[in-house]
């Protein structure tokens, strides 16, 4: 049995090479989503298939994003679906073509050749946005729309759309749907100071901030000993002791590898793991208004899926990372209380923040209404 297994393992892993150097990258990951390695058959169909669909398109669509194909499983990114969506949508007049995994960058990089036109869109965080529209940094700004609910209020308000959206694509940029993966977490490592619960369990902890001046800043004031460190450089980091904590979501902690590094991992909903698809401006306006209608759909569509998926990858994650011996520990409404209270964005410290992202409090207070009013969509919380 275990010969066999080995042998089926091999044979797929041979035909997903074979795919890739040939060019047919997007046929091998669709045949690895649907577990169809295994069989010539359904690799040589599954090229076909996507050969014919590039060949018959008018249009092909380059999405780009920094996950791997599978990671929808424990991080809803969802990037098979909008390409099985947009093609679908526009009847085949548009191919999908996609490009994961960072082989075309991550994060900034992606947002500014989405911007250059080098390619027609990509995933990157909400946050890459704003170096071309400082508003956007809005939502780091604690307890704004940390929680999911929040987030989801918030980007698809009226009040959203009418001061966020247009400064977006006066800057070249459509954002096609704004992703929720789940709030950003407190997550200690292994042989560090225990569990988190309250601010006071942060005390002097050196904790590992990305460069947000805001985020900065919310981990001083909860207590914590904030310690700019580059992504690329933070499982080491953790792992050695340079910094004791680290924020990025459940999600994100499994797929970029920390669960054999991390003890304790507190749900304190402060700030989301948001990401967004942003497609090129100027390459959608090119496009007939038919099929801008049915990319919009489509990305309407694959929100909708996002939505739906978050509790279940969320599961997932925790589930592998309780296996490495990782705890989990939800706040109750007094010590999540404690949290808002000490950090939160009601506060004097962010009205600094508050006028200079926003432009004046009178627009900052309508987003914050609008991230406290219950729209049309619905999405579970940690």
């Amino acid at each position: 049995m275990n010969e066999q297994v080995d042998g089926k393992t091999l044979l797929e892993r041979r035909n997903f090479l074979k795919l890739s150097s040939t060019g047919a990258f997007t046929a091998a990951v669709i045949a690895a989503s649907g577990s169809f390695l295994w069989s010539e058959q359904a690799v040589a169909a599954t090229k076909k298939e996507e050969a014919e669909r590039e060949k018959d398109a008018e249009h092909v669509m380059t999405i780009a994003t920094a996950y791997a194909l599978g990671s929808s499983r424990s991080y809803p990114i969802m990037q098979l679906d909008l390409k099985e969506n947009i093609q679908n949508a526009t009847r085949g007049k548009i191919y999908v073509k996609l490009a994961p995994a960072g082989q075309l960058g991550a994060g900034g990089a992606l947002a500014q050749k989405v911007q250059g036109g080098t390619i027609n869109a990509a995933q990157h965080s909400l946050s890459n946005f704003a170096p071309f529209a400082p508003i956007v940094d809005l939502i780091n700004m604690p307890y704004f729309c940390g929680a999911n609910q929040r987030f989801v209020n918030l980007v698809n308000s009226d009040a959203w759309k009418a001061e966020v959206d247009p400064k977006i694509e006066a800057k070249g940029f459509k954002a096609l749907f704004y992703v929720v993966i789940d709030p950003r977490v407190v997550a200690v490592r292994k042989g560090g100071a225990g569990a988190v619960i309250i601010p006071d369990d942060l005390d002097g902890m050196k904790f590992r901030v990305p460069g947000s001046k805001m985020l900065q800043q919310y981990y001083r004031m909860v207590g914590a000993n904030p310690t700019p460190i580059a992504w690329g450089e933070t499982p080491s980091a953790i792992k050695q002791g340079v910094a004791d904590a680290l924020d990025p979501s459940v999600g994100a902690l499994f797929v970029f590898g920390f669960k054999d590094v991390l003890s304790h991992v507190t749900f304190t909903q402060a700030v989301p793991d948001s990401q967004v698809y942003s497609c090129n401006l100027e390459w959608f306006n090119s496009l007939s208004p038919e099929l801008q209608e049915a990319v919009e759909f489509a990305s309407e569509l694959t929100a909708h899926q996002n939505l739906a998926k978050v509790p279940s990858a969320r599961n997932h994650a925790m589930s592998e990372l309780t296996k490495s011996g990782v705890e989990f520990h939800s706040l109750s409404d007094d010590q999540l209380a404690q949290w808002k209270d000490t950090g939160g964005y009601q506060l004097a410290e962010w009205d600094s923040f508050k006028t200079e992202l926003a432009g004046s409090m009178d627009t900052f207070n309508k987003l914050e209404e609008a991230a406290s009013t219950r729209g049309q969509y619905y999405v579970h919380d940690a």
